[in-house]
């Protein structure tokens, strides 16, 4: 262990006092007037009371395992990078508080005592996990606890999980959810940086079973926590389609390493051929065929597409390869204008699109209309939800075996190394077409599903931004990972409907996030293991053997 720092103590001093200066502010009074849920109101804490609480016992954790009784966990829990992260969340996180105080009551005089004592907590905090040694930690993911206790850990964290999203969904604060979603992201980047996800994930793997019935249960269970809301439905109908598209997506950017910036059109074709397969008085061909049949036949004719794009250009790479791509997303747009009966044959009905796509109808069961299930109403947004539900599990398990088989290791081991794949026996061009077609078909099936929903199709939604913010869903989230991709896609998805009112700033914020995240955590928010490594100059020896195992298991 290399030692950093030379005042431990004081380190553990501060981290401490830090976290208790921050669980302290959420009791305390934060605004003269009763503004952003009332926190003028001492020990009854709200919004952003309760939020700098749960910064403070994390902090307080960390600096337990710093410099107290849980000192055991040190060589596997990195206090110091944890502690910083979390210091510098809270304190950002106190200094947009103090803006919005003034924003909201006209002037800083409002701010109380409790916004004030956060700002200090956080820069304490801050400086203990600076001052703290920097010592290399074991892998935590072995630790276990009790198997009762892991399950309960299992339990909280997937019922945290439906809270969190319930309760974000139902703030109409702007300045309540960006607090929020800034909070949420800091306990993320600190978990993940400290090492503790490296343990939650053992825990998982150990509990497999019980993780994924968990998470099924709560994902199902979450339309029942809206009463009845089509808006709030509605948006996380949106974040699931996104989510699948980026999910293949992730196959062509995080597995293969090819950069693609014209993806929205293979989610644009599976839209047209949902809607021109619909019973829409506005659609153009004749068959209509089950709607399970029309989710396959969107998956293939995406796919095809993404052949016929794959085949005469993956022999570039790089810079070049992203510019056929992004040609290619502008040819698929241009195309479906023409299409029109004049310029071309009549099939999408040109910049007037196909528009009154009726709801979907299984057995009976029409999507349109709201159903009472279990006393609780499940507006036409909820009903969709469980059908996108369904998709997405489809997707991840395809995305899963596929990562972990012997051609995701080839895309891997084509990502790091093209030359040397090559040189070690790997199909390098067969592999580059299968995750052309492959990202694409599931992008497909998605666009099926979105005509349905948003009951029209038209060529202005899918434009090159589309597929930036799904690119940055990837990179933000972290490439080659189902979790982090969920995430990323979740808050790009989610911000820009809950915050129209910074429509003008959005792409400014956006840039922001993304050189914030490519200098702070350029692997992604939750990163795969290889990535991990790649990012970290003291593992270049482990690095190499990874990228040695991946060329010999995808020969």
């Amino acid at each position: 262990m290399s030692t950093l720092s030379r005042n431990p103590r004081l380190a553990g001093i501060l981290a401490m006092a830090g976290s208790v200066l921050l669980i302290l502010s959420g009791l305390l009074s934060w605004s003269y007037e009763a503004i952003l849920g009332d926190i003028s109101v001492r020990f009854w804490p709200v919004t952003l009371q309760v939020y700098a609480i749960v910064m403070g016992v994390l902090a307080l954790l960390l600096a337990l395992v710093a410099a107290g009784p849980l000192h055991r966990w040190a060589e596997h829990i990195d206090a110091a990078r944890g502690l910083r992260t979390i210091g510098v969340t809270a304190a950002l996180f106190a200094a947009v508080a103090l803006v919005a105080i003034t924003h909201e009551t006209g002037g800083l005089i409002n701010a109380n005592e409790g916004v004030w004592i956060a700002l200090v907590g956080g820069l304490l905090v801050t400086a203990g996990g600076y001052l703290r040694p920097e010592t290399k930690v074991l892998d935590p993911a072995e630790v276990a606890l009790p198997a009762w206790l892991e399950i309960v850990v299992i339990t909280l964290l997937v019922g945290v999980g439906l809270y969190t999203a319930q309760y974000a969904l139902k703030q109409a604060d702007p300045w309540v959810l960006v607090l929020l979603v800034g909070m949420l992201i800091g306990v993320t980047l600190t978990a993940t940086r400290s090492n503790i996800t490296s343990w939650i994930g053992g825990v998982t793997m150990r509990h497999h079973r019980v993780f994924m019935l968990a998470t099924f249960v709560v994902v199902l269970a979450f339309p029942f926590t809206q009463g009845g809301s089509e808006a709030n439905l509605n948006i996380a109908g949106n974040v699931l389609i996104f989510a699948a598209t980026a999910l293949g997506l992730n196959i062509v950017v995080g597995l293969a390493g090819l950069l693609d910036l014209g993806y929205i059109a293979f989610l644009g074709a599976g839209a047209y051929v949902g809607a021109t397969m619909s019973y829409s008085a506005f659609a153009t061909i004749g068959w209509k065929p089950p709607f399970l049949v029309v989710m396959l036949i969107g998956g293939i004719v995406s796919s095809i597409l993404g052949l016929i794009i794959g085949s005469p250009t993956l022999r570039v790479s790089g810079d070049y390869l992203a510019i056929v791509t992004l040609a290619f997303g502008e040819i698929f747009r241009l195309a479906m204008f023409n299409l029109d009966g004049q310029s071309g044959p009549m099939i999408t009905r040109g910049s007037n699109g196909i528009n009154a796509i009726p709801d979907l109808n299984f057995f009976g069961f029409n999507f349109g209309q709201t159903h009472n299930i279990l006393g609780i109403d499940i507006p036409r947004a909820g009903n969709y939800y469980f059908v996108l539900i369904a998709l997405i599990v489809f997707v991840i398990v395809v995305f899963s075996h596929l990562n972990n088989s012997r051609i995701g290791r080839g895309w891997v081991a084509i990502r790091e190394d093209e030359r040397a794949a090559e040189a070690m026996g790997v199909n390098v061009f067969g592999l580059k077409i299968l995750a052309f077609a492959g990202g694409a078909s599931l992008a497909g099936m998605a666009g099926t599903v979105k005509a349905h929903m948003d009951q029209a199709v038209s060529p202005d939604s899918y434009i090159f931004l589309e597929s930036a913010f799904l690119l940055a869903a990837v990179v933000l989230g972290g490439m080659g990972t189902v979790g982090g991709v969920l995430v990323g896609a979740a808050i790009l998805k989610f911000l820009p409907e809950k915050l129209r009112f910074l429509d003008d700033y959005r792409l400014l914020m956006f840039g922001l996030v993304l050189v914030i995240m490519m200098r702070v955590r350029p692997e992604g928010l939750i990163a795969s293991k290889r990535r991990q490594l790649e990012f970290h100059d003291d593992d270049e020896e482990l690095a190499e053997t990874v990228v040695i195992d991946e060329l010999e298991a995808a020969k």
